[in-house]
């Protein structure tokens, strides 16, 4: 049996009816900002203060989009008759989100906790170019990091926080010591 002509209009026509009756569950974007989950993988956000320049994030980066320039600084010795130090001193940190494929192992490798993910998902670009943030923008986008959930009041403390607090209260008890014994 042949289709009746204007039959695709009429279904057309009918699921527009349908649906325009309905409430919609389209966001509102950019007008209205979307409800992010916490953890959220936006942008690489870094934390400048904690960066050793280990390279181990560029290094472990698959896609190589990691750029980090530096130079060797001499410290003066901390004590007397102590010998002077060299440090490595951050002069470029650079991050090709064209490149990046947002995998986390940057994040992952570093030991000293300067790459945080950040919730911020608006930096488009016209040109692919301007895609290469350098630490000044990471740096900003560090103070969008949430801060850590708070521990469960059942869990375990950690173990560094309390090895942390050993050591503070054995320190506190050797200061107690001499001055109960001066009075």
């Amino acid at each position: 049996m042949p289709p009746i002509p204007g039959s695709g209009l009429a279904k057309g026509l009918a699921v527009t009816l349908r649906t325009m009756t309905r409430k919609t569950v389209t966001e509102q974007y950019p007008d209205a900002q979307p409800e992010l989950p916490p953890r959220t993988r936006g942008v690489i956000g870094l934390f400048e203060e904690n960066c050793t320049v280990c390279m181990l994030c560029a290094r472990e980066c698959p896609d190589w989009c990691i750029y980090i320039d530096s130079h060797k600084e001499t410290v003066p010795a901390a004590n007397p008759g102590g010998r002077e130090r060299s440090r490595n001193v951050l002069d470029r940190f650079a991050i090709d989100f064209s490149l990046c494929m947002y995998c986390g192992i940057c994040i992952e490798v570093c030991p000293f906790d300067a790459l945080f993910w950040s919730p911020e998902f608006e930096y488009a670009e016209t040109d692919i170019r301007d895609l290469t943030h350098e630490r000044d923008k990471l740096r900003e986008w560090m103070w969008t990091v949430p801060a850590p959930p708070a521990l469960d009041a059942a869990a375990e403390e950690p173990k560094e926080i309390a090895a942390a607090r050993k050591t503070a209260e054995k320190l506190a008890a050797a200061q107690a010591e001499p001055q109960q014994e001066e009075s």
